[in-house]
């Protein structure tokens, strides 16, 4: 079997401006930020990106990487709202698609499978539909009542963060839930995995349940070792959320000179040097 290990740079190396990228977690939580902290540092633009969206999708905007947003919501969760997100979509500064978050779940399973469409409720009733006019419903050839076609979300890359991995490219979350990474695995032609360690295959499912094994090597392109790699949002149990940084972030969004300070402090030197003072703040912290 293929040893896949790469670096938070090789990874962006191989992505190009323009492209759909997908990006794992679910707000605050379990986000591949040493990730998408590289693609920051890179030259990257006019990116389509799909994610049930948290601070990933406010720094983005922020740096003016995205061009077009396909979401289902966009929370720091202990934050209601991305302040960047927030001011991206008020100035007009991105294209978005909002979807239910059952129909972005839909999307991505259908690219999975290759099929044209996936049949679902999510966004009846609603504006969905208004704001979304490409849409169409669909009889039950059953007899029943008519449904959405949710159509597939395509993706180029995918871009997801999990507790364990090895170099195979298996992946396992430790927490409480699975989020929907191995879905943004199943929708893209290539997908990059962060964990927050890199282990022996035996050891995946020696110290937990063999269903927390949720990405399968044969979707992953590369595996990244990435301790504290989804640091500010949570990777629980490893660590929670910080909620002092990310009130940081969140003041960030107060003007040009606030967002560039924070830039400067979010991305100097090395991805070392960053985790470095990520471990320093949190043995202060404890």
């Amino acid at each position: 079997m293929a040893d896949k290990r790469m670096t938070a740079q090789d990874v962006v190396s191989r992505l190009t401006s323009g492209m759909t990228i997908g990006i794992g977690g679910w707000g605050s939580r379990r986000k591949p930020m040493a990730l998408v902290r590289e693609i920051l540092r890179s030259d990257l633009r006019d990116l389509t990106v799909v994610s049930y969206g948290g601070p990933d999708i406010g720094l983005l905007c922020a740096a003016g990487k995205i061009r077009k947003l396909v979401f289902g919501f966009v929370s720091l969760d202990s934050i209601a709202l991305d302040p960047h997100f927030r001011a991206a979509r008020q100035a007009g500064a991105i294209e978005v698609v909002e979807y239910d978050e059952g129909m972005l779940q839909w999307g991505l399973y259908a690219a999975g499978l290759k099929l044209p469409f996936l049949p679902t409720r999510a966004g009846l009733g609603s504006d969905v539909l208004t704001h979304n006019p490409q849409l169409r419903t669909v009889a039950d050839p059953y007899g029943g009542d008519e449904v959405v076609a949710m159509p597939p979300l395509h993706l180029d890359a995918a871009l997801i963060h999990m507790n364990r991995a090895d170099i195979h490219g298996n992946g396992q979350f430790l927490g409480p839930d699975p989020y929907f990474d191995d879905l943004y695995c199943m929708a893209a032609e290539q997908a990059y995995m962060s964990c927050e360690k890199i282990v022996p295959t035996a050891e995946l499912t020696a110290v937990a349940h063999p269903a927390t094994l949720r990405i399968n090597r044969l979707l992953v392109t590369g595996v990244v070792e990435a301790p504290n790699g989804a640091h500010f949002t949570s990777c629980t149990p490893d660590y929670d959320r910080d909620e002092d940084f990310q009130r940081e972030y969140a003041g960030s969004a107060a003007g040009p000179d606030a967002w560039q300070a924070f830039r400067d402090r979010y991305l100097a030197g090395s991805e070392a040097d960053y985790q470095a003072a990520v471990a320093r703040r949190q043995e202060v912290s404890a």
